[in-house]
């Protein structure tokens, strides 16, 4: 089979108007699968208050500095908007229309585009005009109050559950959708992906136990959430941890032998005596290393890894086998993902420095007038000549 392209959606244009968190990730995301994606970049920044050189969710895109608050800015905005497949937003309602690059604006332009909306709320709802982030999302939809030990607080997933999992992920779905519709029909849509909306989604088989009365509605009391000490974690004797996952019985059996657990060891059948087994796996699993477990436990279908730390996670035997990491510019970070045989993607260019690619873009999406409207950057900001440090702008919040 042919190899070609840089991924799947070569030749798709997509736009993203800058924002933090679920927005850039969901372009990088539409950027590694190939698509040429345009981020318009306002002056003063959107950053996280990290260095732009390394913000890595803006990998693989080119970056564009327009001031939407100037006729200049939103023109070249709506000229972008013409020329693209695919716009992604993630203001608070009405941010974009007030602007005058809303959806109607844009659709005018082209009506053949896809709108996507990133927001927390959503576009309507009481809450859709008020600001929050990741744990209120997550909170609200009954995902945080799942994870936990029984009897202590809900855990903190970081924001991979609300803002990638919910938001991001289900933003692309949806814009990918609505491209197809529009190649099909040639009418674009706008896409509401609500934060809210996808994480409540991903709950969707846990509602269906909780329906069959095969959940209970509380934390550390169920088959995936650490209510059975075969499905859980498990402190070793230089403080690392390992993960068990050993749900089925033959699966279960290879981690009891290979654990050394006896054949008096308490009845895993039997949730009378759960405390007494998770008590009896600790104590074995004290009695060495996380090193010497994972040994124990390699090649094996018992169904227990490590515990791996962001930086440990690149060096492990799979994940490194398999290139799930990847060098680029000097930093390490995740590979593009998912894999395709004939269409690969890869991580083509570092992150988009703002307004570094006026130029290009507009020589490539035929804007001429695209690099006079262009805003300048500040002198030593970065994007600017000559810029060597960063100073990003403060997170905000996602609406």
């Amino acid at each position: 089979m042919a190899v070609t392209g840089n991924g799947p959606l070569a030749g798709v244009r997509v736009v993203e108007l800058a924002g933090i968190g679920p927005g850039p990730f969901a372009a990088m995301l539409l950027a590694d699968l190939g698509a040429d994606v345009v981020r318009v970049d306002r002056p003063g920044g959107a950053g996280i208050g990290i260095d732009p050189a390394r913000d890595l969710t803006n990998r693989n895109k080119r970056s564009v500095l327009l001031d939407l608050k100037t006729e200049a800015g939103r023109t070249a905005v709506l000229d972008l908007a013409a020329r693209a497949d695919i716009l992604l937003e993630g203001n608070r309602p009405g941010v974009t229309e007030r602007l005058g690059v809303g959806p109607e604006d844009c659709l005018a332009r082209n009506p053949r585009l896809v709108y996507g909306r990133m927001t927390g709320w959503g576009q309507d709802g009481p809450l859709a005009p008020r600001a929050g982030h990741d744990i209120g999302y997550v909170a609200v939809t009954g995902a945080l109050g799942m994870i936990g030990p029984a009897g202590g607080p809900p855990a903190v997933p970081a924001n991979l559950l609300g803002d990638y999992a919910g938001g991001s992920l289900y933003l692309v779905v949806g814009v990918l959708a609505a491209l197809q519709h529009a190649r099909t029909t040639g009418t674009g849509q706008v896409v509401d992906a609500a934060i809210t909306d996808g994480t409540a989604h991903l709950t969707t088989m846990i509602h269906a136990l909780l329906a069959a009365g095969a959940w209970q509605d509380r934390r550390g009391a169920n088959l995936l959430d650490g209510g059975t000490p075969f499905y859980g974690v498990y402190e070793t004797a230089d403080g690392g941890w390992m993960a068990v996952g050993a749900l089925e019985e033959r699966f279960y059996e290879e981690f009891t032998r290979l654990l050394g657990l006896g054949e008096d060891a308490p009845d895993r059948a039997d949730p009378g005596a759960w405390h007494a087994l998770r008590a009896a796996v600790a104590d074995r699993f004290r009695t060495r290393t996380r090193e010497e477990w994972t040994a124990v436990f390699a090649d094996s279908d018992a169904c227990v890894a490590p515990v791996l730390s962001l930086r440990e996670a690149p060096n492990h035997p799979h994940l490194a086998a398999r290139g799930t990491f990847t060098d680029h510019g000097g930093i390490t970070q995740p590979a593009p993902a998912p894999r395709f045989s004939a269409t690969p993607g890869a991580v083509r260019t570092p992150p988009a420095l703002p307004g570094a690619d006026t130029a290009g873009v507009a020589a490539d999406w035929d804007l001429p007038g695209l690099t006079a409207a262009a805003a300048p950057a500040a002198p030593g900001a970065p994007g600017a000549p000559g810029a060597t440090g960063h100073t990003a702008a403060p997170a905000g919040t996602t609406g």
